[in-house]
C-alpha cells in the first residue's frame, strides 16, 4: 500500500495532475467519479494568496467528495511559499503539494515553477522551509532538470527526500521540452532504483490510456503514475488504467450516450461553481475533447461556441446525443517512441 503521510492511497495509485484552467473543482468531479486515487487543485500563485487575491483564494475550494486532495502552490520566494503554505492549511487539504514543474515562460523566468531547477541549493531550502512550516504532508512535482545541460532529478529528488517531503512527482520532461517532444522516463526509473530512496515516486508524461500506463508501471518501476493530458474531455480514464492494470484489456469505449452524461454533470457542475456565463466560457475548452474522435462535428462545435444560455447548451448536447447514436469515435492512438499519432481528417475539430 502506498502512502503519502499516513494517508493509504492504494496499492499502484493514478493520480490527476495539478493543470492551470482545467483541474478546478467540477473537471476533479467528474475525475474522482471514476476512480482519480489523489488531485491537486490548479496551481496557486504564492503572491496571490498571501495577498488574499480574490483568483487565488477561490482556488482553494474543494469538496470531501474529492479527497484526498493536495492544494498546489508556487513562487520564487521563500517567506511568500512559507506564509502561502500556511495559508493553504488553514483550508485542510490532504496535501500541500510544491510546484517545481511549470514551464511557462511568465512562471518560470521568475524563478518560479521549472525556472527554480537553475538554482538548486534555493529550490531545496524552500521546499525545507514549507515542510517545516506546516503539519500536513508536503509533495513535489517537478521534472528532469533546467535543460539539457542539468538533467539533476537523481540528485534532486535525493535532496529533496532527505528535507522532508512523503512523494516526488516526476513530469519526464525538461524545463525546455515541448509537450508535443514524447517524454523521456529513464530518468525516473533511475530515481526508483536509487536505494536512497525511500518517498514514493510518480511518474507524469505521456500517461494516455491503459497500453501506456502498464509499459510505464512494468518498465520504470514507479509507485503509482499522474495523468494530465491524457485526461482532458477523458475522466474515463482513470477507471481504464486500473482496468488495464487488472485485466489486460481495455473495457469498452464511452459511447456517445455517456459521454453526454458525463459532459452533462461537468457543466453542471461548473453553472453552480462559477454562475452560467462564466461556466459556459470556461466549458469551450473542454467540449472539443469529449467528442474529439466522432467524424463531422465541425458544426456542433461551432454551435457550442457561440452558446451564451444554459438552455443553448442543453438543446445541443441533445441534438448530438441524436446526431451520434450508435456512431463510435475513432480513438487517437499513441506509442512510446513517436508519440500522438493523428486522427484522420474528418474527425478533427
Amino acid at each position: 500500500m502506498v502512502r503519502i503521510g499516513n494517508k493509504n492511497i492504494g496499492e499502484f495509485p493514478i493520480l490527476l495532475a495539478p493543470m492551470e484552467d482545467v483541474s478546478d473543482p467540477p473537471f476533479r468531479y467528474v475525475c474522482k467519479l471514476f476512480g482519480a486515487d489523489v488531485m491537486y487543485t490548479e496551481f496557486i500563485s504564492s503572491e496571490g494568496l498571501i495577498r488574499d487575491a480574490a483568483k487565488s483564494v477561490k482556488k482553494l475550494d474543494f469538496s470531501d467528495f474529492e479527497r484526498p486532495i493536495g492544494i498546489q502552490i508556487f513562487g520564487h520566494d521563500i517567506q511568500s511559499m512559507v506564509k502561502a503554505a500556511e495559508y493553504a492549511e488553514r483550508a485542510q487539504p490532504d496535501i500541500i503539494d510544491i510546484n517545481y514543474g511549470c514551464p511557462v515562460k511568465k512562471v518560470a523566468s521568475k524563478g518560479a515553477g521549472s525556472g527554480i531547477m537553475n538554482d538548486i541549493p534555493k529550490m531545496v531550502a524552500m521546499t525545507e522551509a514549507v515542510v517545516k512550516s506546516v503539519k500536513l504532508p508536503v509533495t513535489v512535482k517537478t521534472r528532469l532538470g533546467y535543460d539539457e545541460d542539468r538533467k539533476d532529478i537523481v540528485e534532486i529528488a535525493e535532496r529533496l527526500q532527505d528535507v522532508g517531503i512523503q512523494a516526488l512527482t516526476i513530469h519526464g520532461r525538461l524545463r525546455t521540452t515541448r509537450s508535443s517532444v514524447p517524454a523521456d522516463w529513464t530518468l525516473i526509473g533511475k530515481v526508483k532504483e536509487n536505494q536512497r530512496m525511500k518517498i514514493p515516486v510518480f511518474g507524469n508524461g505521456d500517461v494516455v490510456d491503459g497500453p501506456s500506463a502498464k509499459h510505464f508501471k512494468d518498465t520504470y518501476g514507479v509507485d503509482g503514475l499522474m495523468i494530465a493530458r491524457g485526461s482532458y474531455g477523458n475522466p474515463w480514464i482513470f477507471q481504464e488504467v486500473k482496468h488495464y492494470l487488472k485485466h489486460g484489456n481495455l473495457p469498452k469505449v464511452p459511447d456517445i450516450h455517456e459521454r453526454i452524461r458525463i459532459s452533462r454533470i461537468h457543466l453542471e457542475k461548473s453553472v453552480e461553481w462559477k454562475g452560467e456565463r462564466q461556466a459556459l466560457m470556461e466549458m469551450r475548452k473542454h467540449w472539443g475533447d469529449y467528442f474529439k474522435g466522432f467524424p463531422n462535428f465541425k458544426p456542433f462545435r461551432i454551435r457550442i461556441m457561440q452558446a451564451n444560455l444554459y438552455e443553448e447548451m442543453d438543446q445541443i448536447l441533445k441534438e448530438i446525443e441524436t446526431a451520434f447514436n450508435g456512431i463510435q469515435p475513432v480513438e487517437r492512438g499513441f506509442d512510446n517512441t513517436n508519440g500522438w499519432t493523428d486522427l484522420p481528417e474528418e474527425c478533427r475539430l
